[in-house]
């Protein structure tokens, strides 16, 4: 499974006080960490609802789904398993994820108000023209983010912010956000 080796790949660079990256601060080893707990329990324990399983199960062309992220990204720590298990239930839905650090031509196509946001996933067709993109959060979450920053919020407030956004959550509004996109492009 795709995800096992995205979890084995960080579990090893953690096991060497590494992250993904180029930044292996103590702050980015103790973000990782937290991430790859939080991805556990989503990946065990976040259910895709019977609408997001319909609408993945009616893709009816290949597609390919790849998303940028890196361990450190709480945002990304959120999402990816969700995205991950509903790319699995369609096996003409090929998953892969890239470092974005070390696939910044690809990210720099995809920027969010000309940052670097992860996650993003990027969703092709068998061309390899790009059907559509989402990330790096759920629009309610990333309006939230967008007003604690204006309301120049310490950086740790709005990370446990977030955190209770998605937890409350459960998956729900990724899930929805991404299936809008597919009804639009097949």
């Amino acid at each position: 499974m795709i995800m096992k080796k995205y979890l084995d790949t960080i579990k090893a660079l953690l096991a060497e006080n590494k992250t993904t990256g180029t930044n292996h601060s103590e702050a980015m080893l103790h973000y990782s960490n937290m991430n790859l707990k939080r991805l556990e329990r989503w990946l065990a324990k976040g259910e895709l609802s019977p609408e997001t399983i319909l609408a993945i199960q009616s893709v009816t062309k290949p597609q390919r789904w790849v998303v940028l992220t890196e361990a450190w990204c709480g945002d990304a720590a959120h999402s990816i398993g969700f995205i991950a298990k509903m790319a699995a239930i369609n096996p003409l839905i090929s998953f892969e994820w890239k470092w974005r650090d070390e696939n910044l031509d690809l990210m720099d196509q995809f920027l969010t108000n000309g940052g670097r946001s992860i996650p993003k996933l990027i969703v092709y067709n068998t061309a390899g023209e790009v059907l559509f993109d989402w990330g790096p959060r759920p629009e309610a979450i990333q309006l939230a983010y967008l007003q604690l920053k204006a309301e120049n919020k310490p950086y740790e407030e709005i990370s446990v912010e977030l955190q209770k956004l998605y937890n409350a959550d459960k998956g729900r509004a990724i899930q929805l956000e991404i299936i809008a996109k597919l009804s639009v492009k097949d």
